[in-house]
């Protein structure tokens, strides 16, 4: 980094998107030992065994994702009749700040460290408690006697720690619950925040953050393909930003795309679709997920993540890495070791297939011990989504057409209904010390 303005902005160069600025209120939530924290998460775990380029971080991506939002927000925006500049600036800088700190929460490594995180209880997120007093929220049902994840992580940063205190200092118009707002849209708002002119911006600013549509997918997709040395994640993010906008339904504002765009936005689903197949979902990346979930769910696992706030923020990849190395179990060890299981049998289906179970028995009653990982990918999240997504549409708008209708993004568009199915991916790992075995008894297998 580079001061610059008189200390007023701080430059960043980043690979992807060159030269980026942050305003000292923003660099001293990035200055927080919190913060500094994601710089030791991996980006894409495990990606690096298959792609040696993909070492970058969370926090870069993160603020990458910080910086695609401003642009977004500035291009939906740019002739907007706000009530007052102040308001705009206000908006600006709260979903600024909600994609800043979007992934701050994310454990060590992988999801798969979600299998050790404690109770939810443990936590004490007050911000939940509050939550208790809304008795239709998915938070009232989903809150008790369950494990924490991520998120949960990530809503205790900004809302109850350092990161919140630094927000609270530095920005005393910006509450920290209306950032969490826009990373959770089941959260209430206590408030009037989001309303301008009679209008709820919430919807908009909050699909900036997470969407089919968002910045952080805008990000990822290009910063991955970029250091894995991949051309799948190529897309026109300038023509699909110069291309957003917005649609009014009664008092909210949800997030829209400009007819003329809506190929971009197929090929950036179609992008991201090939990503997960290709990359997120690779052969490598997906045995050592495996490996350690087995090793994180084996009696003997000793490796547990903090209800503590303070204690979860030493905890990152190179923890972990060093009590892999420490661990005497097998998985643990072949891990440490880059000792992998080998892939045998790998089927690409449409609809789920009895093969691999019956080539899994198989290979067991030979006395051998196989892992058989199913990779499921879908293009879209409409097909899962949940109430507060399916709630929060995405609009294709015509605005050279004075006789066209804004309609949802799923029904203006081929795309959805073309890759509605899921695509499977099936294979059996074996040990390699026993793979020739193995694959003399695969090959006499009659199915």
């Amino acid at each position: 980094m580079s001061a610059l303005f008189a200390e007023v902005f701080v430059e960043i160069r980043d690979p992807i998107h060159g030269s980026i600025y942050y305003a000292e209120p923003e660099v001293a939530i990035l200055d927080t030992a919190e913060y500094q924290r994601l710089r030791a998460i991996k980006q894409l775990g495990f990606s690096e065994m298959s792609f040696p380029g993909a070492t970058h971080n969370r926090y870069l991506h993160s603020v990458g994702v910080a910086h695609l939002v401003g642009r977004v927000f500035d291009s939906i925006f740019r002739i907007y009749p706000f009530s007052k500049p102040t308001v705009k600036a206000r908006f600006r800088q709260t979903v600024r700040l909600a994609a800043l700190l979007h992934d701050v929460g994310h454990g060590p490594l992988s999801h798969t460290t979600e299998t050790v995180m404690p109770q939810l209880s443990e936590l004490k997120i007050k911000l939940y408690d509050e939550e208790l007093k809304y008795a239709d929220t998915a938070h009232t049902v989903m809150y008790k006697n369950r494990r924490a994840n991520h998120e949960d992580y990530t809503i205790k940063y900004v809302t109850d720690s350092n990161i919140s205190s630094t927000i609270e200092k530095n920005f005393p118009d910006i509450a920290p619950i209306y950032i969490a707002c826009l990373i959770d849209k089941a959260l209430h708002c206590p408030d009037d925040f989001f309303i301008d002119n009679g209008v709820d911006f919430r919807p908009i600013l909050s699909q900036l953050v997470s969407s089919e549509l968002d910045a952080d997918r805008m990000d990822y997709l290009e910063r991955d393909s970029y250091f894995c040395g991949t051309n799948y994640g190529k897309i026109d993010s300038h023509w699909l930003i110069q291309n957003m906008t917005f649609h009014r339904v009664e008092d909210k504002l949800y997030l829209a795309i400009n007819r003329r765009a809506l190929y971009s936005f197929d090929d950036f689903l179609i992008s991201r679709h090939h990503m997960h197949l290709m990359v997120y979902g690779h052969h490598k990346s997906i045995i050592y997920e495996e490996m350690l979930n087995r090793y994180l769910t084996s009696p003997d696992c000793t490796f547990q993540l903090p209800g503590n706030i303070d204690e979860y923020t030493l905890y990152n990849d190179y923890r972990l890495h060093e009590h892999l190395r420490s661990a005497n179990n097998p998985w643990a060890q072949r891990i440490a070791q880059r000792r992998p299981f080998k892939v045998l049998l790998e089927q690409h289906n449409t609809t789920e297939s009895d093969r691999p179970e019956l080539v899994k028995k198989a290979l067991e009653k030979e006395g051998l011990e196989v892992i058989w990982a199913s990779s499921h990918a879908r293009l879209s999240k409409y097909h899962t989504a949940s109430p507060e997504e399916r709630a929060s549409q995405i609009f294709v708008v015509d605005q050279l057409d004075p006789w066209s209708h804004p309609t949802p993004i799923n029904q203006s568009t081929e795309i959805f209904r073309r890759y509605e199915g899921t695509r499977i991916i099936d294979r059996i790992y074996v040990a390699p010390e026993e793979f020739e075995k193995a694959d003399k008894v695969l090959r006499n297998i009659k199915i």
